[in-house]
């Protein structure tokens, strides 16, 4: 498929032959970053005939869908080596959009030089700093001086636009066919076992009853920073038999004195286990709030 190249027209969403011409909210999904990123390349393999928004923050993908331009949002949620994505527990709870599906994106760094640049051309390298890091060790050999950049297919654009042979990019195998970038590289980063797990929002919860197969719960709940609450908390669970596939903490606002926690869990509150578990949580913790119930993804599977 041809695409927008270098220029303006790169980074303008209404020149991607991706997005068809009949723009319409309905057929639209959200992502934070510009076209080439990793979460532009889950948007397409999650929904292929989906037309993309690109946002310039999580706040701007969210609002898109929010007011209504946008039916979906694809956001990144936790990468297997750098953990967490920042902001985004914080942001979910508040947001007013529910969950309705999780995509695993196996991320493959390139590295993205313009038509004229080869490997003895190449002095500085630029990109996300979780992307240089995750190829800190490929760059040293190399002996590429890496430079910070607000995001990987932003990078990707600027090499682009110099038209500079000692110059680079890490970023997605998409962002060189959107900014006409020769690939110097492929699969740069130190190690293989590098994926990040999205979470697809809407502003309308999924109908659990129409759903096929396991599910997953996602939520968040708060409790006093005072001995065995968060046992107390829990115990529902382990009764209950209850799997839970994840539990972070973290804090919200300037105060220490209460811990946020977030929770995926195996199943859904009209199964009566999940429901007994969930009673008793919400008996000990302060505040509980579901942010969805969607399909397990077969990926989770997968050795």
């Amino acid at each position: 498929m041809s695409m927008a190249k270098t220029g303006k027209d790169a980074t303008d969403p209404s020149q991607d032959p991706q997005i068809s011409e009949k723009r319409t909210p309905e057929k639209m999904i959200a992502f934070q970053g510009e076209l080439g990123a990793y979460s532009h390349m889950a948007a397409k393999a999650k929904f292929p005939d989906m037309d993309v928004m690109p946002c310039p923050s999580f706040e701007d993908a969210m609002e898109a869908v929010k007011t209504g331009a946008a039916r979906l949002a694809m956001i990144p949620i936790e990468n297997s080596i750098a953990g967490r994505v920042a902001d985004i527990h914080l942001l979910l709870p508040d947001s007013g959009l529910y969950i309705v599906g999780e995509h695993f994106e196996t991320i493959r760094h390139c590295l993205l030089a313009c038509r004229t640049a080869d490997e003895t051309t190449l002095n500085h390298v630029s990109s996300h700093v979780q992307a240089l890091g995750q190829c800190r060790e490929t760059l040293r050999r190399m002996g590429l001086k890496p430079h910070p950049f607000a995001d990987t297919a932003g990078a990707a654009r600027a090499v682009a636009e110099t038209g500079d042979p000692t110059r680079a990019a890490i970023a997605s195998r998409l962002a060189a066919d959107v900014y006409g970038l020769k690939i110097i590289r492929a699969d740069l980063q130190d190690e293989g076992h590098n994926t990040t797990r999205f979470v697809v929002l809407s502003a309308t919860p999924l109908d659990i009853a129409a759903v096929k197969g396991a599910t997953l719960t996602s939520f968040t709940f708060e409790v006093r920073n005072v001995p065995a609450a968060l046992y107390k908390a829990l115990g529902g669970f382990a009764t209950n038999g209850v799997n839970m596939t994840k539990l972070e903490s973290y804090y919200e606002g300037d105060s220490f004195m209460a811990s946020e926690f977030y929770a995926d869990i195996e199943g859904h509150e009209g199964q009566a286990p999940v429901a007994r578990a969930m009673e008793e949580l919400r008996f000990h913790a302060r505040r509980v709030r579901i942010l969805g119930t969607y399909p397990l993804e077969k990926l989770r599977n997968m050795g």
